[in-house]
């Protein structure tokens, strides 16, 4: 309910730039304008993801079909807000471990798996203590600590550290990759 809250007070701001954002999509880069993809939601529930897209279509490598358009956009984090519909819809919530592709359930430990116990979030612990500058390892070890210490307090705590990481533009790629190499197991 805290989300759907929050998300109904703010309405006045995200919506108006969530059309703002789309429409700049829609002229600098064309249709689609929304990248959709499968993650693992609670329980490992698939759901469809909603983002800006920030690539153009292509056999390339994430790097080379990155538009400077789109790394603008993943650098302040507009890419984004469409997630806030999948919050509305319940597939996931405004903090939780990030959501990560279905073809990922296999490779994860025991330990790893426990992320799933809970929706996954727009912004989580592991994204305001390094986001894709750390290791999966260390992703997923923060993403536990969080499901154990979930409570209001520290999720107002991570929506408050999260606007900082954005302001500075912190964590946006690990060393050599445009987002984030695929996790392995």
């Amino acid at each position: 309910m805290f989300d759907l809250a929050l998300l109904a007070v703010t309405a006045v701001v995200w919506v108006p730039l969530l059309l703002i954002v789309a429409l700049a999509v829609w002229l600098g880069m064309g249709r689609p304008v929304l990248f959709r993809q499968v993650r693992a939601g609670k329980q490992g529930r698939p759901f469809e993801l909603f983002k800006f897209r920030t690539m153009r279509e292509g056999e390339e490598s994430d790097a080379e079909r990155l538009t400077p358009f789109g790394r603008r956009l993943r650098a302040s984090s507009l890419d984004e807000l469409p997630q806030l519909l999948n919050v509305l819809r319940g597939e996931m919530a405004l903090v939780g471990p990030r959501p990560l592709p279905v073809r990922y359930l296999p490779r994860y430990s025991q330990e790893q798996a426990r992320r799933h116990d809970v929706r996954p979030g727009l912004t989580g612990w592991a994204q305001v203590n390094g986001r894709n500058a750390i290791s999966w390892a260390e992703k997923f070890k923060l993403d536990v600590w969080y499901i154990e210490h979930q409570c209001l307090w520290l999720d107002l705590r991570i929506l408050g550290l999260t606007a900082l990481k954005i302001l500075r533009r912190e964590g946006i790629a690990c060393a050599g990759e445009a987002t984030m190499g695929e996790f392995l197991g």
